[in-house]
């Protein structure tokens, strides 16, 4: 499939995963099925000329394979335009044996506004690998909301990249939900260049049976006065298994930014196993910042009070995971995906809403 070398577990951020699994040989180039809709006026008729906005470099073999993609769709908001309607951007992947790389650019200008969601599913008899980028950029006073939702088949990979940049006085969100395949990986990363910018990552995670989560997240300050803010839940049961390294990286140039990351993951089973791994790299002095991680089983206080109302063990437990991942469910853009999300996580569980 390609000449160059792909990366190995001995690399740090490719620590804990599962990449020396990966013969990415054994795949042929596809594409995925890819439907948009709600992009009136925004839909780019050249999206080669967008690749790049945000991405000048490429960080990762995956990256640098994606670049030479004929699969691009590009979002081009005009200056001054408010992108009233929701853009949906679905992705199926529907063929096995295929690598797909398909990648969307959003180039938000300056002070307009856009909400996308992006959306990924294959059937579970499909066993492909597909490695998506999204890039986006937020000129100043721009307003960028982007949520990826990964519904992918237990059969499937996916090794993806979300970059954004936000300029002067921007606002970007970026969700991400991950309930689908069998290894599925992403590295989410906002660098804010811009005097103002202010960024939010936010995630929800559940694997259950033998699927692996994997998240590397970067938070990068080049610009005074920035403010990130991260929050990460997820959840791991059977044998399943999650990883989260997080890195915020504050440079001389970004006094007054502030900057907080925090990561919480509960083991619903005893073969289930999650890592987090939160860091700083801080280069100059008046800033805020934080990082907060935790792993571990339902908290037998919540568990116990509930139960002392009449509350059976199973719903309790139920109860409480729903109120563990509420935060996150309460910031994510409301749509038609969006709102079936509760029953997902319920099917994950072991019962129905």
């Amino acid at each position: 499939m390609t000449t160059l070398a792909l990366p190995t577990i001995d690399e740090e951020i490719w620590r804990y995963s599962r990449i020396n699994e990966l013969d990415i040989s054994s795949y042929a180039s596809g594409t995925v099925q890819t439907v948009v809709s709600g992009a009136d006026g925004v839909l780019a008729t050249n999206p080669f000329d967008r690749v790049g906005v945000a991405m000048t470099s490429d960080p990762d073999v995956f990256a640098t394979m994606n670049r030479t993609s004929p699969d691009v769709i590009a979002l081009v908001v005009p200056r001054g335009a408010v992108h009233a309607q929701t853009v949906i951007v679905e992705r199926t992947v529907a063929s096995s044996g295929i690598v797909a790389f398909p990648r969307l650019v959003i180039d938000a200008g300056e002070n307009s506004e856009i909400t996308v969601i992006e959306r990924f599913t294959s059937p579970d008899d499909v066993s492909s690998l597909v490695v998506p980028v999204a890039e986006i950029r937020a000129a100043q006073s721009a307003r960028v909301t982007y949520l990826a939702i990964n519904e992918l088949g237990a059969n499937t990979w996916q090794i993806g990249h979300q970059l954004a940049v936000g300029e002067r006085g921007s606002t970007v969100k970026v969700f991400t939900v991950a309930l689908g395949g069998d290894y599925a990986r992403v590295r989410a990363e906002v660098k804010l260049v811009g005097q103002g910018a202010s960024a939010q990552q936010t995630a929800l995670y559940f694997a259950d049976s033998t699927q692996m989560h994997d998240f590397r997240t970067l938070q990068t300050h080049e610009a005074p006065r920035t403010h990130s803010d991260l929050l990460f839940k997820g959840a791991v049961k059977d044998t399943a298994k999650s990883v989260y390294t997080g890195l915020i990286k504050i440079t001389e140039n970004a006094t007054k930014s502030e900057a907080f990351q925090t990561n919480r993951n509960l083991t619903l089973s005893h073969g289930a196993w999650a890592e987090s791994v939160p860091n700083l790299e801080i280069e100059t002095n008046d800033v805020k910042c934080s990082h907060a991680s935790t792993v571990g089983p339902i908290d037998d206080d919540q568990r116990f009070y509930l139960e002392s109302r009449g509350i059976p063990t199973d719903v309790a437990e139920r109860l409480v995971v729903f109120g563990f991942f509420d935060e996150v469910l309460e910031r994510i853009p409301a749509s038609s995906f969006t709102a079936e999300l509760r029953a997902k996580v319920a099917a994950k569980l072991g019962r129905t809403v």
